[in-house]
C-alpha cells in the first residue's frame, strides 16, 4: 500500500495503490497519465509504516 497525495482537482485516485517499489507511479486518469513519485516521505497507518507519493505532473497518452 501507498498514499498518494497532491493530486490534481476533481479526480478520484485509488485508495489503496499496490506500487511500493519506490518506482514512480503512472495511473490512467481521461486521456492521460498522472504520475507520483517517491521523495522518502513515510507516514504511519494502523501501526505500519506506509510510502507517500506526490503528484509531480500529468502527460497525455499518445494516439
Amino acid at each position: 500500500m501507498v498514499i498518494l497525495v497532491d493530486g490534481p482537482e476533481g479526480k478520484a485516485l485509488p485508495e489503496n495503490p499496490r506500487d511500493d517499489t519506490g518506482n514512480p507511479i503512472r495511473l490512467v486518469r481521461g486521456n492521460g497519465y498522472e504520475r507520483f513519485e517517491f521523495y522518502g516521505e513515510y507516514v504511519e497507518v494502523d501501526g505500519e509504516r506506509v510510502p507517500v507519493y506526490r503528484w509531480c505532473y500529468r502527460t497525455s497518452i499518445a494516439e
